[in-house]
């Protein structure tokens, strides 16, 4: 079984950083995308940030410059460097893969969550 776990989520204040993290644990054959959602509280779920295995990267146009999104295949993990966070970057944000697991077909799956709240 596919699980995606997060962490590096928090409070922080206006201008400053945060790197999110998620590893992909399971046994998995192989991982074609992961990335970063978002939801803030009354709005629908939003794409921050997405990286295929071949590293090409798509950024939400509100994060770009702003955002990084990385991954380190040997660890199945992803990252989302955050740079001069504003208000609306608060939200929760959820970790995503499209994943091929040892056993069963390819699927998406989704981290718990971690809460961004970017306050002064």
């Amino acid at each position: 079984q596919v699980q995606l776990v997060e962490s590096g989520g928090g409070l922080v204040q206006p201008g400053d950083s945060l790197r999110l993290s998620c590893a992909a644990s399971g046994i998995i054959l192989s991982i074609y995308a992961m990335g970063w959602y978002r939801q803030a509280p009354g709005k629908q779920r939003e794409l921050v940030a997405l990286i295929t295995r071949e590293d090409s990267t798509n950024y939400a146009d509100s994060v770009k410059g702003r955002f990084t999104i990385s991954r380190d295949n040997a660890k199945n993990t992803v990252y989302l460097q955050m740079n001069t966070l504003k208000p609306e970057d608060t939200a929760v944000y959820y970790c995503y893969g499209d994943i091929t697991p040892q056993y069963g077909g390819a699927g998406h799956y989704w981290g718990q969550g971690t809460q961004v709240t970017v306050s002064s």
